[in-house]
């Protein structure tokens, strides 16, 4: 029996950093999700590339949206390809995990709001407050505790889920930080795949481009030192939802 296969649609651009260190995005993710016997692909949507609708769609299992430097409320043409291409996929009930833009863009291709967060910035190590500890697609062996840690790194928030979604998460910060529609979606604002590292490097970089303050970026390093994220729990919960594991 031929293994299940999977795809990533990357919305960012590898830095060299993460590209040596981590063969890019795409590896960081791939050492979070992929498991013994799966294929996993990835297609560069940021730059133009794109599934086949015709035939590429039907041959995977689930797909990831991953985070971006780019506004999901943003126009962008390879934006609007990818928001009819979730449209697409939707249609078909093909599982769907979005994280951080991706979370973002999802929302808005089926139908909620996104925009720059009235609270600005979030940086750091937050706590989740799960409020669907127990949801559909969660084996009875999976019961998330309703608390868990995660890393963000966002200034763009979800203002409101689709018709159809629940809200499944939520902080003091951000009102949505997970939603899930039927039992194919799920959004996660934080980023369940980054370690300190990998936050500490994208901090430079905003500083670089001017994206925040060099004086917040130190504050930031400085309170996440002792943080610890709940990256075991976070890459079950995610294995759970995308694989269907009952």
């Amino acid at each position: 029996m031929e293994g299940k296969r999977y795809a990533v649609l990357l919305c960012a651009e590898d830095s060299e950093y993460v590209r040596k260190k981590y063969g890019g995005y795409f590896g960081v993710f791939f050492r979070m999700l992929a498991e013994e016997g799966e294929t996993w692909d990835v297609y560069k949507v940021v730059s133009g590339e794109f599934p086949e609708e015709d035939g590429d769609l039907d041959v995977y299992d689930g797909f990831v949206i991953t985070g971006s430097c780019n506004d999901a409320h943003g126009n962008d043409a390879w934006i609007h390809r990818l928001i009819t291409l979730i449209q697409k996929l939707d249609s078909m009930k093909k599982k769907i995990l979005g994280i951080c833009f991706g979370h973002q863009i999802l929302c808005r291709a089926l139908g909620g709001k996104v925009s720059r967060s009235p609270t600005g910035w979030d940086i750091g190590v937050r706590t989740i407050t799960l409020t669907s500890p127990s949801p559909p697609w969660s084996p009875t062996s999976l019961v998330p505790p309703s608390k868990l840690s995660i890393i963000q790194c966002h200034r763009d928030e979800v203002r409101e889920i689709p018709a159809k979604a629940e809200v499944i998460g939520w902080s003091e910060k951000t009102g949505v930080e997970m939603f899930r529609m039927g039992d194919h979606i799920m959004g996660i604002q934080g980023h369940p795949e980054y370690n300190l590292d990998i936050l500490f490097h994208l901090i430079d970089r905003l500083v670089q481009r001017h994206l925040i303050l060099e004086a917040y970026g130190v504050e930031a390093r400085a309170k996440m030192v002792l943080a610890e994220p709940d990256r075991e729990a976070w890459k079950k919960l995610c294995t759970t939802f995308l694989k269907s594991r009952s």
